[in-house]
């Protein structure tokens, strides 16, 4: 039995703070927190890469523009601008020294595109068998090329559509017509021959002719492409038979083809 004098010992709390902040900083985040941290660093990275590639197509496309305007007028002259005696509208005269026999360069793409378109003529061929052709007036037209005497002269390297037409008139009597479409240049010493039509005509027996018609025509056309040097010669030349006169009936043209 336990003496009255002595008392009860007292009662002591210890409070761990320690475990409940443990606790606090263990808690798991939800789940859709964790997911949208993930979305959202997917993103950022998805987007840094989007930035590179986008950056390595621009450089790329300036690469291929940059190479481009070397051989285009408006990028060099954004690229490349005019000088203040340019600005200032010197003549060339000026802008040259005395005694230069330098010429000012052009693009070809600039220059006026070669092409001609020669007629029929009353006048007599003077070389035998090469047509002469009218090349000025009427629908004849001739730009950057030149004729020389029933020739067709070349002023500008490329590649040419050549064509031809004739009309010859057969009725007299038979014989074998040649159509030759010829060029001259300066690496061979004889005409070269570039297209030929050949055809045997005879005079219709008179009972085949109507009574109002005294002719016979016949027609011929050639055409082709073909590569031409700078003073090469076009002409064209018509055997044994004498083209028919008229403007409208024969024709010579030639005009050059972009590359």
């Amino acid at each position: 039995m336990a003496e009255s004098g002595v008392g009860m010992s007292p009662q002591v709390f210890v409070v761990d703070s320690q475990a409940n902040y443990d606790s606090v900083l263990g808690r798991k985040k939800p789940w859709w927190a964790r997911v949208g941290q993930k979305f959202l660093l997917l993103l950022i990275g998805f987007t840094v890469l989007g930035l590179a590639v986008e950056g390595c197509l621009i450089y790329n496309l300036y690469k291929k523009t940059e190479a481009l305007c070397e051989f285009h007028p408006l990028c060099q002259n954004v690229s490349r601008p005019q000088t203040s005696r340019q600005k200032g509208g010197t003549s060339s005269s000026e802008a040259q020294p005395q005694g230069s026999n330098e010429i000012s360069k052009v693009q070809p793409h600039l220059e006026k595109w070669p092409f001609a378109q020669l007629l029929g003529t009353n006048i007599p061929s003077k070389n035998g068998s090469v047509v002469q052709w009218r090349h000025s007036g009427g629908e004849t037209y001739l730009s950057n090329m030149g004729y020389d005497n029933g020739h067709l002269v070349v002023n500008r390297e490329g590649y040419y559509y050549l064509y031809s037409k004739v009309t010859t008139n057969a009725a007299e009597e038979c014989s074998l017509i040649l159509h030759k479409v010829m060029k001259v240049t300066q690496a061979y010493d004889k005409p070269i021959e570039l297209m030929k039509s050949k055809s045997f005509r005879c005079p219709k027996p008179p009972s085949e002719k109507p009574p109002e018609v005294g002719e016979d025509l016949w027609n011929s056309f050639l055409s082709g492409i073909f590569q031409l040097q700078s003073g090469d010669k076009i002409f064209v030349t018509l055997e044994n038979q004498e083209i028919r006169q008229g403007s409208t009936e024969n024709l010579m043209g030639a005009f050059m083809i972009p590359p």
